[in-house]
């Protein structure tokens, strides 16, 4: 719902923008350049100090009145006077233009818009092809990154939700914890009327306690918010590019002092691995949740239907 809501304010932006004309852009410049110079919140009929029905006879005794005053030859040394001075002849003739003043009347009453449209900042600031990279690829990024927050939550929603479903069919619809490990099978389908389809899908949970964890055909898995993937900006695609590029300008063979210190690790390794085993016999996985009776919990899942995601298993070593 919040990327519908997103992406129709980006489309009214744009339609927006489109509707700025090089007439509009102009007016923009000059509304900002005036506030800038001439104070904040000052307007061509302010600057010019007549009123915004003033006729063309009063614009152009305005004009002359004001011109007097900012001429280059009376204010030498002046910083920035023969801008403004080329400002007040514009401001002028958009005034005496019927069909341009109209549209600075526009803006008069109903503001200047903050966001003028990708095409006024471009021709204005016209940043580099090294800027619009960088800029498509921060933007990229960050729309993924968004994505994968709202399949995080997803995903934490749904792993709830089969948590419990498992719980009620294990312990009843009071929920009362029942001693000892039963398993359950658990549909994944969203609604009860779902279940009773031919297309239904099911899985084997198992039940022991608080845990909760999903039965298949390799080790079962603790079902928690650990089995969803955490988003991060490491796993936006520019970051994946450039760690395939460093790995691959990398040399693939080892230096003979690589090679020396991987034969010194090895009966080190040998004794971590005889460890594990031993942790693995007690029945206890690495985080310290206690396996189900009669199983043996990996780290990780040869697929975890409940999150939507699969996960592939390392073979342990023997």
């Amino acid at each position: 719902m919040k990327l519908h809501l997103i992406l129709v304010g980006l489309l009214s932006l744009i339609s927006f923008a489109l509707a700025w004309t090089k007439e509009d852009y102009e007016i923009f410049d000059l509304v900002s350049a005036i506030e800038s110079t001439e104070g904040k919140g000052t307007t061509f009929y302010s600057w010019l100090e007549i009123s915004p029905k003033a006729t063309v006879p009063d614009i152009n005794k305005a004009y002359r009145k004001k011109s007097m005053q900012l001429h280059p030859d009376k204010n030498p040394g002046v910083k920035g006077i023969n801008e403004r001075y080329a400002r007040l002849g514009v401001v002028a003739a958009i005034l005496r233009d019927g069909e341009r003043r109209e549209r600075y009347d526009f803006f008069f009453k109903n503001g200047v818009p903050k966001w003028r449209g990708t095409g006024y900042y471009y021709s204005r600031y016209r940043p580099g092809l090294g800027s619009v990279v960088v800029f498509l690829i921060m933007l990229s990024s960050g729309l993924q990154l968004l994505v994968q927050k709202m399949n995080y939550k997803k995903d934490l929603e749904r792993i709830d939700r089969f948590r419990s479903k498992a719980r009620q069919a294990a312990w009843g619809p009071r929920m009362i914890p029942q001693p000892g490990a039963k398993k359950v099978r658990v549909s994944l389908s969203n609604s009860i009327e779902d279940e009773d389809a031919p297309t239904a899908r099911f899985v084997d949970m198992l039940v022991e306690g608080e845990h909760v964890y999903l039965l298949g055909d390799e080790e079962p898995v603790l079902l928690d918010s650990n089995v969803a993937t955490v988003p991060t900006i490491g796993n936006t695609w520019a970051i994946n590019l450039v760690k395939a590029l460093v790995q691959k300008a990398l040399p693939k063979s080892s230096s003979p002092s690589e090679g020396t210190a991987a034969s010194q690790a090895q009966p080190a390794e040998a004794a971590n691995s005889t460890e594990e085993d031993t942790d693995a016999g007690d029945g206890t996985d690495a985080g310290g949740s206690s396996a189900p009776s009669g199983y043996k919990v990996g780290s990780a899942s040869s697929i975890s239907k409940v999150a939507g995601r699969r996960r592939k298993v390392a073979p342990k070593k023997k």
